[in-house]
């Protein structure tokens, strides 16, 4: 496996498992106007973003950013309970969920997030034509939410995803020069503005069935990283090759439609304090121009009929 240089990573200080979750948050920004929203406003499609699985990112919270974006866009935006409520036409957004049993306990066993009926609901509600944006970041969130993405044929590595690079802890950048941002409907031009390239924040891989198609793709020497504790990396953690492992990919599910992604931050705008030095992850960071666009085309093609 790929050596680990031991070092003080930023991020360890307040996102191992033992720590509070309050430092990351959503951050209070003003999301800017766009000049050619989708729709009028109210008149886009209804997209609810769950908070029925403990998940780390909801409507009033880690999530408002975006909600705020896409409100901008012209869609409604409400947040649900009960997914069992969800309409046909609706676009449900779940990000980052996890078992009430991880909630501060970012260690290993990681366990399932969602009830089989959940599961069988869900996945009956996109094959007759429901959209799903499924988001899970690092471990333990991967872990968590495995088995709802293994019902639609993806297979999540539980662990930290890294591109092979000099500094591990910068962001990834996913575009056409570097043979990781594949050309889709998504982003080239077809839908909206060309993109190519965005920007991403660490989070998790997995592999995608054969009708899906790879948006984000790793190569080979990128890899995951899998800690007994999230964040906790030594010489002996577990590490695989990403060769043909994606951090974002599509699928056309029956009548249906679901996107997965393995990373939360670049659909927001959040900030993490540490020793008050602040940093951006998201889409209002200077290392991400293009993510507010691949989010516009992506809801886009997910909403629309």
């Amino acid at each position: 496996m790929k050596k680990i240089v031991p070092k003080i990573l930023f991020l360890i200080a307040f996102l191992i498992a033992d720590v509070s979750f309050t430092q990351q948050r959503a951050d209070n920004i003003i999301v800017p106007e766009i000049e050619n929203p989708r729709f009028e406003k109210g008149k886009g499609a209804r997209i609810l973003i769950d908070q029925s699985h403990h998940n780390f990112h909801q409507l009033n919270g880690r999530f408002k950013p975006f909600a705020d974006l896409m409100t901008n866009d012209g869609y409604q935006l409400d947040s649900i309970i009960d997914v069992k409520k969800i309409l046909k036409n609706d676009v449900l957004v779940i990000s980052n969920p996890i078992n009430q049993k991880n909630i501060r306990n970012w260690r290993q066993p990681i366990y399932n997030a969602f009830s089989e009926e959940d599961i069988r609901f869900i996945k009956n509600w996109v094959k007759k034509g429901g959209r799903l944006l499924l988001i899970a970041d690092h471990m333990p969130f991967s872990g968590a939410t495995n088995k709802l993405a293994n019902a639609f044929g993806f297979d999540f590595c539980d662990g930290f995803a890294y591109q092979q690079k000099e500094d591990r802890n910068a962001p990834d950048i996913f575009s056409i020069n570097n043979n990781r941002f594949l050309n889709t409907v998504i982003s080239d031009g077809t839908i909206g503005e060309k993109i190519d390239n965005i920007t991403t924040f660490t989070g998790s891989s997995f592999s995608i069935p054969k009708k899906a198609k790879g948006i984000l793709k790793f190569k080979k020497e990128d890899y995951c990283l899998a800690p007994e504790i999230a964040w906790r990396f030594n010489d002996d953690t577990p590490s695989s090759d990403l060769e043909n492992n994606y951090q974002g990919a599509i699928l056309e599910f029956g009548k249906g439609k679901i996107a997965v992604f393995g990373e939360a931050a670049m659909f927001t705008a959040q900030t993490i304090t540490n020793d008050s030095v602040t940093y951006k992850f998201g889409f209002h960071s200077e290392q991400a121009p293009n993510n507010i666009q691949f989010i516009r085309n992506l809801i886009y093609w997910l909403s629309k009929n």
